[in-house]
């Protein structure tokens, strides 16, 4: 139906007649003559209607917002002091000598404005996809998309898919399923990721796979999270992690000069440890300059409970954030970040501001500066390299309270006082996490999941002390989000036995839920390591958005529902009897109350 696209015409097209199809962005009607923006996927373009054509103009006079369009036109260039530098296609306009309007509409929910609340949005997806800023979202999506799988075949990777409907298996969160309705009160599991399949493409002889598929998973949502995501999922055999990460981060690396013209530079590497002691956080933002510090050894004999006390706890921490010219806080601003480090359960926000030496005026002001000697102050000034115009901020408390605390606090000062350099990129590379952590109720549970390899370690050991084994694991980290992490696999059937047991997945439970995968590990399983990208996440950062329902079609709302197609919904009953399913009581008193 056409001939070019709206967001394509510039002077090259002069005096050309074209056709276009899109729909009415703006109309003005100046009475004398009549313009609109004319919008496909491509972009807009501007199109003048002459009273002269009578008829087209009057038919053009019946144009509203998101009216369907076809256009027949010449290209004309814009006198020049009517030229619009702020569109592409600003040096041009349409003369219409013809005007077809294809389907009508009604007026717009969303306002042109673009005042729209995400819930509107997310009601009338369909019309909010037409707006640029989302055609160009969805564009570069396809790009990033694109340009992987060719990174991926060009190093020599297969892509193979693996099954939607599965088994469940414990990685980390619940599992959606799905019922059978041939082998009654039996249930397949959407994969939280295709973890086992992986490994047992290894196993086959695949030496280097990938895939870019759908992932489910159960979880509380947050901005950056979706109950079915999209991953970049990779796996090698006869590869070290460093090969591995070497690889991944050169995708990354070629993907970021490829989409919006950076070059990353090599990424360090950080251990879990060292990032959880410094930045509070296992996937810190290093464009924010400030680091925690501990000085609890400075602190064991100060005559002050909320210091000394956790200072002469091994199961707690007292730590110190220097805040560059935070001096200039006042009571009240300081008294708000006490009271937001409560949300992570601390108890109180110490502090210490550091001013002038001059004569006549402190160096330091602190409601706690009573309980130090001068010789003491001078020492944690030194540990913490605080100068002139600094504030000191002090958490003690359970290690866990000051890690979580003093890292949300690290971020929302850097944040609030400018300090994080919004305008750079900050990758890198988190190694060495924990094998495993413990739950709420004390149980150990793995910390990426049972499949993950010990580093540097035998079953023995592993056993007799399973709480200080360390993973052969990675995270890769951009601007403080996780945008990928992998793991060398176990691949041994003692070694993942034993891992099982350490987990408290019995003998009987293994052979249900893992048989299959157990046996394969005896047939000569090659040593074999692999990583997954979220694909949302990465897109999301790449485009200059906070939040990854703006880069995915069709997302969920943070309560993991679909508010244009009304989904979940209810199943009538002859559904669920045609599945052997039988839904509790409170499912008349749903249906009566929607």
């Amino acid at each position: 139906m056409r001939t070019a696209y709206c967001g394509q015409l510039n002077l090259s097209y002069l005096s050309q007649e074209v056709t276009l199809c899109g729909w009415v962005n703006h109309r003005r009607d100046l009475g004398g003559l009549i313009f609109i923006e004319m919008r496909d996927q491509e972009g807009l373009v501007q199109v003048f209607f002459n009273p002269n054509r009578q008829e087209i103009f009057a038919r053009a006079s019946e144009l509203r917002n998101e009216f369907c369009l076809k256009v027949t036109g010449i290209v004309c260039a814009r006198p020049e002091n009517q030229v619009n530098n702020n569109m592409v296609t600003g040096a041009v306009e349409v003369l219409a000598i013809e005007l077809s309007i294809i389907n009508r509409s009604d007026p717009p929910p969303l306002d042109s404005n673009q005042n729209n609340s995400e819930e509107k949005r997310l009601k009338f997806r369909y019309l909010d996809l037409r707006r640029p800023v989302m055609v160009h979202r969805l564009k570069t999506r396809a790009r990033i998309s694109s340009f992987i799988r060719h990174f991926m075949e060009t190093e020599g990777f297969i892509n193979i898919e693996t099954p939607m409907l599965t088994k469940a298996t414990p990685e980390g969160a619940r599992d959606y399923l799905v019922p059978s309705r041939i082998h009654k009160g039996k249930f397949y599991a959407l994969p939280q990721s295709p973890q086992l399949f992986k490994q047992l493409l290894m196993i086959s002889g695949f030496d280097r796979y990938y895939q870019i598929t759908k992932c489910f998973r159960d979880e509380d949502l947050r901005a950056d999270r979706q109950p079915e995501f999209t991953q970049i999922d990779i796996e090698t055999a006869f590869m070290t992690a460093a090969q591995l990460r070497e690889i991944m981060e050169r995708l990354i690396r070629d993907l970021y000069r490829e989409i919006i013209g950076i070059d990353l530079g090599i990424f360090p590497q950080i251990t879990y440890a060292d990032a959880i002691c410094r930045f509070g956080s296992d996937k810190p933002d290093l464009r924010n300059p400030m680091e925690i510090v501990d000085v609890a050894d400075l602190v064991k004999k100060v005559d002050f409970a909320m210091l000394s006390i956790p200072a002469n706890d091994s199961h707690s921490r007292v730590s110190a954030l220097r805040v560059p010219g935070g001096s200039k806080l006042s009571r009240k601003q300081i008294d708000e970040y006490n009271k937001y480090i409560t949300i992570y359960g601390a108890k109180g926000l110490m502090y210490m501001k550091v001013y002038q030496h001059n004569s006549g005026i402190k160096r330091v002001k602190s409601p706690v500066e009573k309980f130090m000697e001068p010789k003491l102050i001078e020492q944690i000034l030194i540990r913490t390299c605080a100068v002139d115009g600094d504030i000191i901020f002090f958490i003690g408390d359970h290690k866990n309270i000051v890690t979580n605390a003093l890292g949300a606090l690290r971020l929302k000062l850097g944040l609030d006082l400018h300090l994080t350099l919004i305008d750079r990129w900050a990758p890198l590379w988190v190694v060495d996490f924990p094998m495993f952590e413990e739950n709420r109720e004390g149980n150990l549970v793995a910390m990426h999941h049972p499949f993950t390899a010990p580093k540097d370690i035998d079953t023995k050991t592993l056993v007799a002390s399973p709480r200080s084994a360390i993973a052969d694991a990675y995270d890769m980290v951009i601007n403080g989000y996780e945008i990928g992490g992998g793991s060398v696999r176990i691949h041994c059937s003692n070694m993942q036995k034993k891992v099982f047991d350490i987990l408290g997945i019995n003998e009987q439970e293994q052979q249900e839920k893992f048989s299959f995968f157990l046996n394969a590990l005896k047939y000569g399983t090659p040593p074999h390591a692999g990583l997954a990208f979220g694909l949302d996440r990465l897109v999301m950062l790449l485009v200059g958005t906070n939040n990854i329902r703006d880069v995915i079609a069709f997302p969920k709302t943070t309560a993991a529902t679909d508010i244009m197609a009304e989904t979940p919904s209810i199943i009538n009953d002859f559904m669920l009897a045609d599945l052997s399913i039988s839904t509790l009581n409170k499912r008349r008193e749903i249906i009566e109350n929607n």
